[in-house]
């Protein structure tokens, strides 16, 4: 930045009169290529599939993470994807981080795009995550409605922000461990890391979430470095195009499963036995 000739810290505060002068950078084009990562697909028609991603896979190429994405398996499998958004993000209708594991849906038409988006838009997808809290929420029911944005004071995190977009999580207790709580986690909306910022708001993170002041709880659950106790289960939306109701379920992969049964200690469930479904989730 050069202010009145001589260069400037991004940091400088001009005074009034000074003339400002800064340089964009043109932005750098890529092309997004496919790649041969394996990816489980649980559904496929023309208009659509619907994958199980795996925890520590980013969902679309972006700076720090070109390659290796879900986008770039997709591609690599042939086949088309929607063009509805930017290339990068060929056939994304909505996302998961990066650490959390589970179901999403990916358009393969543009016009699947549009109705799918419209039907996220207007909450007809049924969403619901399992999730361990580190410490224990105050209700066994529970309903947490703060809006989101970027955080003012470092733009790699969400906030609680006034002004923020609309949010709204829904939270049903399913057991109660001495270190936290399973719950089912129901979005109404989808903003960025939402169910992580709604629960540290009320001051219990997902366990093992380094970002929002979770991380204690790895050790305590036995969990993998970087990864958060957190898997989109349950997904449920009727067909874009023929209206056949769909419903996706995805069991809790091993990580978690050993997590799990490393809080629940004496109480944890026998081998062969589906935590969800022993908790109830599905209900």
């Amino acid at each position: 930045m050069q202010v009145d000739g001589r260069r400037e810290k991004a940091s400088y505060r001009p005074e009034t009169g000074e003339l400002v002068r800064i340089e964009i950078p043109v932005s750098e084009k890529r092309t997004i290529l496919g790649e041969d990562i394996p990816v489980s697909v649980v559904y496929e028609d023309d208009a659509l599939l619907v994958v199980d991603k795996p925890a520590g896979m980013v969902v679309h190429p972006a700076p720090g993470n070109w390659s290796g994405t879900l986008v770039n398996a997709l591609l690599g499998r042939g086949g088309s994807l929607s063009t509805e958004g930017e290339p990068e993000r060929a056939g994304m209708v909505h996302r998961l981080d990066k650490e959390t594991s589970g179901l999403l849906v990916v358009a393969k038409t543009d016009r699947a795009h549009r109705l799918l988006s419209a039907a996220i838009a207007a909450r007809r997808v049924v969403r619901r995550y399992a999730v361990m809290t580190w410490g224990h929420i105050s209700a066994d029911a529970l309903t947490i409605d703060k809006p989101i944005a970027r955080d003012p004071r470092d733009r790699k995190r969400m906030a609680i922000v006034i002004k923020g977009r609309p949010a709204k999580t829904d939270l049903i207790r399913l057991a109660r461990f001495d270190a936290g709580d399973l719950l089912r986690a129901h979005l109404h909306s989808g903003r960025t890391h939402q169910i992580r910022v709604h629960l540290a708001s009320i001051g219990h993170p997902v366990m093992g979430d380094d970002v929002y002041g979770g991380g204690g709880g790895r050790r305590v659950a036995g969990l993998p470095p970087k990864r958060h106790f957190l898997h989109a289960a349950w997904l449920a939306f009727n067909h874009p195009v023929t209206g056949e109701p769909l419903d996706f379920r995805s069991p809790l992969p091993e990580d978690l499963r050993n997590a799990l049964a490393v809080i629940a200690g004496e109480h944890a469930l026998a081998d062969g036995i589906d935590p969800l479904t022993a908790f109830r989730f599905y209900e």
